[in-house]
């Protein structure tokens, strides 16, 4: 027996291995002709959203907030924050003096039957959730502002009127698309005898993140979130706002939510979708919809390695072959699983197999470095389309300066490997040079 020859065959055949993994796995891939293609598609749909007679043909449908200016650093006063946007909410109280502030905050969990229920439910939930929050901050008595953040498309009618255009992020609650969800949590509070809440303003995650931002840093102009969802808002001027309807004084300016997460939903990114794409779309609860946000968003990328790690070993090019019951389980791998997996150094695997003992896996050095090339060709797309996306809104604004506040982690921790990632670098290539740009991430 020749234990040389022997080692020459089995270091060939995982060299064969990683070579086909490296092949199957290469439509991940971005080039930058092909970022670019996906820019310019993109700007078309921005036009196409902000246009009188095409916003309703438009994947990106661009509504107005009624937003007109950024913080000036002068505000005073005790609010309450309610915000919205997964499975999870916070309440907030926040005393704020001009620069300084002070917060409070509780999260509160929202269960899956309330999800798929009636949004009856929903809102009396988040009500029972505020009464209990300012019996514990011993602000009951008190009559407080609301400010509302409810991160889902809606059209916006005002400050404080939004009607729900559709649900996302697994929700299915009926009798709210359509509605005014403002009124919707009113009459949810009026139910009750024991508190006293006044919402004064209703607003999505992207709009609330900019307006953060914008408190501390002036130059604030563009919101971003990449958590459980995906979606940004940029302050835009008036004259290419065909829409609005308001009146034309100073500041002529509105900061408009993109809802970019349906860029595609009509067919526009059928050029870089995969079959791992596709059959993630096919297997959701809102099939054909929110198409560019299941590419990148924290609530799909675990999955989307799963898929790829399932069509590896079907192939007989990963784990030899046999997957764990846990592995067959949609949604099982976590996105946060990525992040872990690609912080391994190189030639090292701790970290990998880790988290296959957690899917019942058991995986050889070849299986954690096909592992961690699926994990990362997955983070770096999502990655890549979302700095493309950006640079598509800075070379729209051609602002000299602006500083893009962005929110990559969400309450649940769905999404912490987008920061780590190279994505700056490409979006100082991909945006005009003449429009300068600051990153703000914050949780």
């Amino acid at each position: 027996f020749d234990l040389k020859a022997s080692s020459v065959k089995h270091l060939k055949m995982m060299s064969e291995k990683r070579k086909k993994v490296e092949a199957l796995t290469r439509e991940l891939e971005l080039p930058n002709d092909v970022l670019l293609k996906v820019s310019a598609k993109l700007l078309d749909e921005f036009n196409k959203g902000l246009g009188r007679d095409t916003q309703e043909s438009a994947e990106v449908k661009m509504f107005m907030t009624y937003v007109r200016d950024v913080p000036n650093g002068t505000e005073t006063g005790t609010f309450l924050a309610l915000d919205l946007g997964g499975t999870n909410f916070r309440v907030l109280l926040i005393d704020i003096d001009g620069d300084r502030f002070n917060m409070k905050n509780e999260i509160y969990a929202i269960p899956q039957e309330i999800m798929l229920g009636t949004g009856e439910q929903l809102f009396d939930h988040i009500a029972d959730c505020l009464a209990k929050f300012m019996d514990k901050y011993k602000v009951k008595s008190k009559t407080l502002p609301l400010g509302f953040t409810f991160s889902f498309p809606c059209r916006q009618e005002g400050l404080t009127s939004a009607r729900l255009a559709t649900w996302t992020k697994g929700f299915k609650c009926s009798g709210v698309e359509n509605q005014d969800v403002v009124q919707l949590l009113r009459a949810a509070i009026a139910k009750r005898a024991d508190i006293d809440i006044d919402v004064m303003a209703v607003v999505n995650d992207t709009t609330g993140t900019l307006m953060s931002c914008a408190h501390k840093n002036k130059q604030c102009r563009l919101g971003l979130i990449v958590g459980t969802g995906t979606n940004a808002c940029y302050m835009e001027k008036l004259e290419n706002v065909e829409l609005w309807d308001g009146d034309y004084d100073e500041p002529r300016q509105v900061i408009i939510n993109t809802e970019w997460g349906a860029f595609g939903d009509h067919g526009t990114l059928e050029f870089v979708r995969t079959r791992y794409d596709r059959e993630i779309d096919q297997a959701s609860l809102n099939p054909g919809k929110q198409l560019f946000e299941k590419m990148i968003s924290g609530m799909y990328m675990g999955e989307l390695v799963r898929r790829v790690l399932v069509h590896l070993a079907q192939q007989n090019l990963i784990f030899d072959g046999k997957l764990s019951e846990k592995m067959k389980t949609i949604y099982l791998f976590k996105t946060k699983y990525i992040s872990q997996i690609e912080s391994d150094a190189r030639g090292e695997y701790d970290e990998a197999r880790n988290v296959m003992v957690k899917m019942d896996m058991v995986a050889t050095d070849e299986d954690c470095e096909c592992l961690k090339l699926v994990c990362s060709r997955v983070s770096s797309r999502a990655a890549h389309l979302v700095s493309a996306a950006v640079a598509t809104i800075l070379n729209k604004m051609k602002r000299p300066h602006t500083t893009v506040g962005s929110c990559t982690v969400r309450s649940t921790g769905s999404l912490s490997t987008l920061p780590t990632l190279s994505w700056r670098p490409r979006l100082q290539s991909w945006s005009t040079p003449t429009y300068k740009f600051r990153l703000v991430c914050f949780p």
